[in-house]
């Protein structure tokens, strides 16, 4: 029996579908995600009831349950839809930030920061994907599988997977920190009048970015790194003693 969610972070794991009602009225469910649903509903103005109202009633068919799904599965999934969208719209945002700012910039100070933000996520964001592709993600992988064959899975050099976790984690509260200082800048993407097609690309790349963020930073967070944490001391700690026993020369 599932016991009701009490973070925000907890209702996006148990209900997929609420994450485009958490993103509409934005409330962070990866980085703040361990706050209170009634917290984090006062700060946006709503009640909890009302939230919970407006969460859609049936999973559509797109949506997956990513707990009950391989970790290995959950990977392929982050790596082919949210890296890979990640590393396209940052170059994407990395010309248009500059573009913009050389021919807006004289009436609009805010874009030059908004540029020097863009190209600051951009360097914080391409090695951490990478980091997580030849790192951490294999060792999770080779948790699961050692898992699955009830063997102890390889020593990492990073002794456990809490420590380049922990890594991470705080890695994605600096990005996430980033984008808010952007939503700031840009008065919540508000387009002036006289903003040309560039200006209107721009904002909106910026939005789909940081709903995108949003989705994959709560996969890993909230999905991804508990199930590898509990995965690897399971197995650890179950793997541990028959293998002490073998050095002492018990059968």
């Amino acid at each position: 029996m599932q016991t009701q969610p009490n973070t925000i972070a907890e209702l996006a794991v148990a209900m997929p579908r609420a994450i485009g009602t958490l993103d509409k009225f934005g409330i962070d469910y990866c980085c703040n995600g361990a706050q209170s649903i009634a917290e984090a509903c006062n700060r946006a103005g709503i009640t909890a009831e009302e939230l919970l109202a407006m969460i859609p009633a049936v999973e559509t068919s797109a949506e997956v349950d990513w707990t009950a799904e391989p970790m290995s599965a959950l990977i392929r999934f982050i790596v082919h839809t949210h890296h890979d969208y990640t590393r396209t719209t940052l170059a994407t945002l990395q010309h248009l930030s500059t573009k913009v700012r050389e021919h807006h910039g004289p009436n609009h100070s805010e874009l030059s920061e908004v540029e020097r933000l863009v190209h600051q996520l951009a360097a914080d964001l391409l090695p951490h994907m990478l980091k997580e592709e030849q790192v951490l993600f294999p060792y999770i992988a080779n948790v699961e599988e050692a898992a699955m064959l009830a063997k102890e899975p390889p020593m990492p050099f990073f002794g456990t997977a809490r420590n380049p976790i922990r890594a991470m984690m705080m890695e994605h509260e600096a990005a996430g920190e980033i984008l808010v200082q952007i939503r700031a800048l840009t008065a919540n993407y508000t387009l002036p009048p006289e903003a040309c097609t560039s200006f209107h690309a721009l904002y909106a790349n910026l939005q789909e970015i940081e709903t995108d963020l949003h989705r994959h930073i709560h996969l890993e967070n909230n999905v991804l790194f508990p199930r590898a944490i509990e995965t690897e001391e399971a197995t650890r700690t179950s793997a541990v003693p028959a293998f002490a026993d073998n050095c002492c020369g018990h059968k």
